[in-house]
């Protein structure tokens, strides 16, 4: 009679159940946009352009269209968010909370310049920040050290708040491009080596035993849609 082996399978991985899925949704368009004038947390708040309020529409209806359901709309508190979290609530039927973590960078003397200015005026300053994202802006501004630090807390709030489920953040520039940063484990200089559009969505999930997956970056495809409505 032969013998019967025992067999030494793995057990198969816990079932990390659904992810808290992030929708990225910039900001659309103010006046400074098309400028390319530092707009941070530090200087005016200049709410949308006309183009920007299009684009957030266009991004609203988008979302309404979207497969799935999201269950929340959370905004930094710039103006400018708070009116493109707005349009996206409207449609989806959703209140909108406020998460201060969400806040574009202070770019302290900076702000309202274009990058060719802050070049001729802070030159030592400017090659600082590049190389060094412990590096703060002139006049007292945030560092990326700083912003990335505020945003990963705000991040782990939200994904403590909402797991398993799809929220809409709407923010800017910086703190979305270190979102998509953390979940890659890409160290800062991959800040200059992305981009994000006005009005752009992007995406990250995040599974209980603590990785990450991006899923998009700067989709802009539904701002060649017009509004339906």
């Amino acid at each position: 009679m032969g013998e019967s082996k025992a067999t030494d399978a793995a057990p198969p991985p816990p079932d990390l159940g659904a992810p808290c899925a992030l929708l990225l949704l910039r900001h659309g368009e103010t006046p400074l946009t098309p400028l390319k004038r530092f707009s941070g947390s530090g200087g005016e708040d200049p709410a949308l352009s006309a183009v920007g309020r299009a684009q957030a529409g266009r991004a609203a209806a988008a979302l309404a269209a979207r497969p799935g359901t999201v269950d929340a709309v959370v905004s930094s508190p710039l103006a400018r968010c708070r009116e493109t979290a707005a349009a996206a609530a409207a449609r989806l039927g959703l209140d909108v909370t406020v998460e201060p973590g969400l806040r574009e960078t202070d770019f302290g003397a900076w702000e309202g310049l274009t990058f060719g200015e802050v070049r001729a005026r802070h030159p030592e300053d400017m090659a600082a920040w590049l190389a060094d994202p412990a590096a703060r802006p002139s006049g007292g501004g945030e560092s990326f050290a700083e912003v990335a630090r505020r945003v990963d807390a705000a991040r782990r709030r939200l994904v403590a708040a909402y797991a398993g489920r799809t929220v809409l953040l709407v923010s800017h520039v910086t703190p979305i491009k270190t979102l998509v940063r953390l979940a890659l484990g890409a160290p800062p200089e991959a800040l200059f080596r992305m981009e994000v559009s006005a009005a752009s969505l992007s995406e990250v999930a995040y599974y209980a035993d603590g990785n990450a997956s991006v899923r998009l970056l700067n989709d802009t495809a539904h701002l060649g849609v017009p509004d339906p409505r």
